[in-house]
């Protein structure tokens, strides 16, 4: 496999990764149903690019890259303290949207710096971004 790809896959594996912990942290918190909802298909939609890319690093004998602990200890406790100074359903949608706007602007950087990567990774990831676009869009309706 070639290195631009791997790190590419990686990359967007580990995203996924951080969003999917992300949605389940904030999980408690929601007291709207269409919002859990909305959450709900999101986490899976990410489950679903999470895997595509695990399983091409796998194809090629390649490991995942899981989030760093420290960039996943700060976004949880972060996370924690937004929610416990104001905790409802209109911080829960800021709180995604936010992430989402982080994973833009990773996984668009990534695909940026690793162009030699192969179609199928620059599809995967390419993807992952119009899904957060798509999962800000909806997320607009709870602020």
């Amino acid at each position: 496999m070639e290195e631009d790809t791997r790190k590419l896959l990686q990359e967007c594996s580990r995203g996924c990764k951080m969003a999917i912990d992300s949605m389940e942290q904030v999980k408690e918190h929601i007291s709207d149903d269409r919002l859990e909802k909305v959450i709900d298909e999101y986490e899976d939609k990410h489950r679903k690019s999470e895997y595509e890319a695990s399983v091409l690093l796998d194809q090629a004998g390649q490991e995942e890259k899981e989030p760093g602990a420290a960039a996943s200890a700060f976004a949880w406790v972060s996370t924690e303290m937004k929610l416990a100074m104001k905790d409802d359903n209109r911080q829960v949608a800021k709180l995604m949207m936010n992430g989402c706007n982080m994973g833009i602007q990773s996984i668009s950087e990534n695909i940026n710096k690793y162009q030699d990567a192969s179609k199928e990774s620059i599809h995967i990831a390419k993807d992952i971004v119009k899904m957060e676009e798509a999962f800000m869009g909806e997320l607009k309706d709870f602020l």
